[in-house]
């Protein structure tokens, strides 16, 4: 209810909006055994998925009225490619933006606006400060910033940044699951809450 009124507050003071990103997003460690993680399930769902068509919806109807280019972009994450182990909720949130926003993205074909999304990979912040293991690629904010705005300038669907880390996610969908799954299933995991 809040953004929804945020985003009629925006559209009656500037008369709509050229460009929405819905970037919010919360990362936690994660084990299906664990009771106390179906909370953070939840959360993460929330946070990741559901703030992302609240935050769009809003907007779609003022911005079919307009002319222009118009952007709805989506943040998904090189971590929605494949499921890593001990970051479940995270991983399938954000396999969920990219599939939400894919659907989307056809769903608005016809009325000119185009969907972006974009998987970003490890980029320095504070969230990304607290994972406890190697950061392959990892690139500074501003950078990512920069990077990001021509994407969303151009109108491309689907973007990951940096792009050194769209080619090891190609690379990680193309493995067959028994090679992923010894390569993986020892490997370092995010912190759960509380951790």
């Amino acid at each position: 209810d809040a953004v929804a009124a945020a985003a009629a507050d925006f559209i009656a003071a500037k008369g709509g909006a050229d460009i929405v990103i819905a970037s919010a997003g919360i990362s936690h460690g994660t084990l299906t055994e664990r009771p106390a993680d179906l909370a953070v399930f939840d959360a993460v769902f929330a946070t990741n998925v559901n703030a992302t068509v609240a935050t769009f919806a809003p907007f779609i109807a003022s911005m079919k009225a307009q002319q222009g280019p118009r952007r709805l972009v989506g943040i998904g994450s090189v971590a929605g490619i494949r499921g890593m182990r001990g970051a479940g909720a995270y991983c399938a949130s954000k396999a969920a933006v990219h599939s939400y926003c894919e659907s989307l993205r056809l769903e608005l074909r016809a009325s000119g606006i185009k969907v972006v999304t974009i998987a970003p990979g490890y980029i320095d912040t504070p969230m990304t400060r607290k994972n406890r293991f190697p950061m392959p690629f990892l690139m500074p904010a501003e950078r990512f910033a920069t990077q990001a705005a021509k994407v969303i300038a151009r109108g491309s669907s689907y973007r990951v940044l940096p792009w050194q880390m769209g080619v090891a996610a190609k690379l990680l969908r193309l493995l067959p699951n028994s090679l992923f799954d010894l390569a993986f299933s020892h490997a370092p995991t995010k912190q759960r809450q509380g951790e």
